[in-house]
């Protein structure tokens, strides 16, 4: 079972409806469910329950999403960034942290990247420029990964065409981190913890592509759960 943490917006339509809601793109569990898994949304939540949601699964994903509140990482808002999303900062951190404790294979993507990033004390930049091409619209660039890391263990090519969209970045790595992906412009573009057992933080967006090589990698680190609860779904 793998969670992924998800949008909370004041305001959503759907069918007769206008409410607010908890919202995940659909990418996020199809690329889930394309790798094996299972999917359980995780809506932000008072950041004490952190613990126990997380022991109840086999994978974290931490969703893209909204610029995380600059003062996080002790810094000012500047005019680029955009409105804090408080609620979902604190319960993603409190994942985070969870996640890291208990050993529970753990994947950033974009913002969640970010926030792992902030979580382990780094910074962010918080405006680049040629990674969002235009408004609303995933754009691709190349990645090269680094040698001897995780990634390039999962994507041992020279480069990989990857979805793109975002206009921040991590500047100062947070504590133990390693940089396992460039771009050609030298943003850093992966992540990861080698001293956990699985954490892995990409700037791109894999579930706006057909490339389940990173989600695969996750749910095969997060054991036979995931991939026996689809077969055993599917057989139903």
């Amino acid at each position: 079972m793998i969670g992924v943490s998800t949008y909370l917006e004041a305001k959503a339509s759907w069918g007769v409806w206008e409410l607010p809601a908890a919202l995940l793109p659909a990418g996020y569990p199809r690329l889930v469910q394309a790798a094996g898994g299972l999917t359980a949304m995780l809506p932000p939540d008072d950041p004490s329950y952190a613990d126990e949601v997380v022991a109840r699964l086999d994978g974290v994903v931490i969703a893209g999403g909204p610029d995380v509140e600059p003062v996080r990482y002790g810094s000012e808002r500047e005019e680029r960034t955009g409105p804090p999303a408080r609620e979902r900062d604190a319960w993603e951190l409190a994942l985070i942290g969870a996640a890291l404790a208990s050993g529970t294979p753990l994947l950033g993507i974009c913002r969640g990247m970010q926030l792992l990033n902030v979580a382990l004390g780094g910074t962010l930049v918080q405006h680049i420029e040629g990674h969002a091409e235009a408004v609303g619209v995933f754009g691709t660039h190349d990645v090269k990964p680094v040698p001897g890391t995780l990634f390039e263990s999962i994507a041992p090519a020279a480069s990989t065409t990857v979805p793109t969209y975002h206009h921040q970045a991590v500047d100062r790595l947070g504590q133990g981190l390693v940089v396992s992906a460039y771009a050609e412009d030298g943003t850093v573009e992966a992540v990861e913890l080698p001293s956990a057992e699985w954490v892995l933080g990409v700037q791109w967006h894999p579930e706006a592509g057909a490339d389940l090589r990173v989600m695969s990698a996750l749910v095969r680190a997060a054991g036979p759960g995931p991939s026996a609860g689809r077969v055993d779904r599917e057989r139903t």
